[in-house]
Formats: C-alpha cells, structure tokens, sequence
C-alpha cells in the first residue's frame, strides 16, 4: 500500500466526523486527535522496529517490551488512581504476564525467539493485559464504592479484610474478563480476527493462519484471567489499613 492510497484511506475518518459535527456529538476534536496521534505513533513504530529487526539484537527487544510496559502503565494507573501503589502493581502483573507467556511460547519452542515473532506478541499480551487491568480496576474501585457500607459491616462482625471484600473482588474480576471469553465463542461466526485477517491478505494459507490465530486467542485468555487476579490480589490489601478499617475513597474518573 503506497502512501497515496493509504492517504484516501482518511475517508473513513472524515465520515464519522461529518455525522459528530451533524448530530453535534462532540467527538470531532478526540477523533483528530485519535487519528493523529495513530499515524504518527504507527509510523514511528514501524521505522523502529525495522531497525530492531534488522539488528536482530536481544537488549533491543527487551527494551521495547518495557517501553511498552512503561506506556501501559502509564494508560492504566489513572483508573486505580484511588488504589496505593497501583503503579507498581500493574507493573509488576505486567511484566508477569509477558515472562509467563514469552516462557512458555519460547521455552516449548512454540513460537522462534526472534523479534519479529516475540515484538509483536508481546504488543498483543501488554495490550491486552493494559486492556483487561483498566477493566478490572473501573470496576473495582465502582464496586468498592457502591458496597463500602456492606464491607464495613463484614469487618465490624469480625471478618477478614479478604472475606469483607471477596464479592467485590470476584465480581470484579469475572466482569473483566467476560469481554474476552464471550468474544471468543463467537470468533470466525461473527468476525475474523485482525492477525488472522491480515495473515490472509498478504497471502499466507488460511489454515495456518487460523492456527497461529488460536495460539493468541489462547494467550490473551490466559493474559485476561491472570492480570484481573493478580491485580486484584495486590490491590485489595491496600483499601485497608494497619487495624483492618476499609480506607473510604472515591473512585477516579
């Protein structure tokens, strides 16, 4: 695709503008910005790893991995804001998320270990796992707030920190994932998946396309359900303090 036709590309971009500014929705300054920031994000990205690629170089990919860590993280925290530490919380789920699944892919030779099976991988699983974690934590802090009342009177009869807030957290964490595993019992019925779809169109077998598609669907399922545990996990013990009292707080836009 030549830069010519990608630029004719942008009618799909002016059309949802019309009808924002015809129904006065709002939306024309966020999806300028939203356009903008994805050609330049997109091509800066695509230079860079056509170097990393090229060098081939193991310090290289791991400094992309953090780099998109670093960007996930930095997307995520403002919805735990309310939550101590979140910061260092979604880092650590993170990183577990991709050592966990780079291990496995790699250490079982599923996959080669090289930067263009392993970069983008990794885009998929941090992306996916940032994804699941502001989900699980919008509606963490919604259910701690809604149920503050509810939990204080599990402690003040004696109940545990983890057994006043284990029906927050549960629903908490199923509503997270849900998106995930519903989308998945739909998947080739409703929609082809993007990897697989592009798999297609540069020309690869549509069975091997499908394979390689299933081996990410069941990754992002394992990325769903670990990061909304493990977020939870690490949260939870921070909404209480040194005398077991739910710190009261409200949640973050």
């Amino acid at each position: 695709m030549s830069y010519l036709t990608l630029s004719i590309t942008l009618i799909f971009v002016i059309i949802p503008l019309v009808l924002s500014k015809t129904l006065n929705l709002g939306l024309e300054r966020d999806t300028i910005v939203a356009t903008v920031r994805s050609i330049i994000q997109l091509l800066i990205v695509g230079y860079l790893l056509q170097y990393v690629f090229a060098a081939d170089n193991f310090i290289y990919i791991v400094l992309m991995i953090l780099l998109m860590i670093a960007a996930a993280t930095q997307n995520a925290r403002r919805k735990g804001a309310s939550i101590k530490g979140i910061t260092w919380k979604l880092v650590v789920t993170f990183i577990f998320v991709e050592v966990l699944t780079q291990g496995i892919l790699l250490g079982l030779q599923i996959t080669p270990a090289t930067p263009q099976y392993i970069i983008p991988i990794s885009g998929m699983v941090i992306g996916n796992s940032m994804v699941l974690g502001i989900l699980f934590l919008n509606r963490f802090t919604s259910e701690i707030e809604t149920h503050q009342d509810e939990t204080e009177l599990v402690l003040s009869l004696g109940g545990t920190p983890k057994q006043a807030i284990h029906n927050q957290l549960i629903a908490s964490i199923k509503a997270s994932t849900i998106p995930t595993i519903e989308s998945q019992k739909t998947i080739g019925l409703v929609q082809l998946p993007g990897m697989m779809s592009g798999q297609i169109i540069a020309g690869a077998d549509p069975v091997q396309a499908v394979q390689f598609q299933l081996l990410i669907l069941f990754l992002l399922l394992t990325t769903a359900v670990v990061t909304s545990i493990m977020l939870g996990f690490l949260s939870y013990p921070t909404l209480f303090n040194d005398r077991m009292q739910l710190l009261r707080f409200e949640k973050e836009d």
